[in-house]
């Protein structure tokens, strides 16, 4: 419902993104091209300061592993909205000004206010989507140890007490 939702391909993109690898918002905002490895089918995680105040929590790098699709979807982006742009950054404002610059918080909150409206999920957030990713890692057999370090947490604990109740 949420990627039928969006009517853009860089919006798509953000989600498939978020639910994919787990990110949070704000590091995806402050996402360049070159940290995404399509060879390696790989997302790099890392902390820098940003124009448009994304950031990175706790300020630690860290690399998820993503499928073929997530790339899929941004060749897509680049390809038929991105295009020949010159911009530092992966999300971009692409129809309105300044076109190019990094979207903010609060062109994404617009888009998860947007997103609300259309698919009636009055409650969801990006979040969400952190929460999937992790569930189904956990549903999965993934040892706690890697779920705690693709979610870029402090310690397994921190882990533990969010999903433990998932056991």
């Amino acid at each position: 419902a949420l990627l039928d939702g969006c009517t853009r391909l860089r919006d798509r993109f953000l989600l498939q993104l978020l639910r994919e690898t787990g990110m949070r918002i704000g590091e995806a905002l402050g996402l360049r091209p070159e940290d995404l490895s399509i060879a390696r089918r790989q997302v790099a995680i890392n902390p820098r300061l940003n124009d448009n105040g994304a950031r990175v929590k706790r300020w630690k790098p860290r690399v998820v592993p993503a499928p073929a699709t997530l790339f899929d979807a941004y060749a897509r982006y680049l390809d038929e909205e991105y295009g020949d742009l010159d911009s530092d950054f992966v999300f971009v404002n692409l129809w309105a000004a300044p076109r190019g610059q990094a979207m903010t918080y609060s062109t994404a909150r617009d888009l998860l206010l947007r997103l609300r409206q259309r698919t009636g999920l009055k409650g969801f957030t990006f979040h969400h989507l952190r929460h999937t990713y992790a569930t189904d890692l956990i549903r999965k057999g993934t040892d706690w140890a890697i779920v705690a370090h693709l979610l870029g947490h402090a310690s397994v604990q921190t882990t533990l007490g969010i999903y433990g109740h998932l056991t």
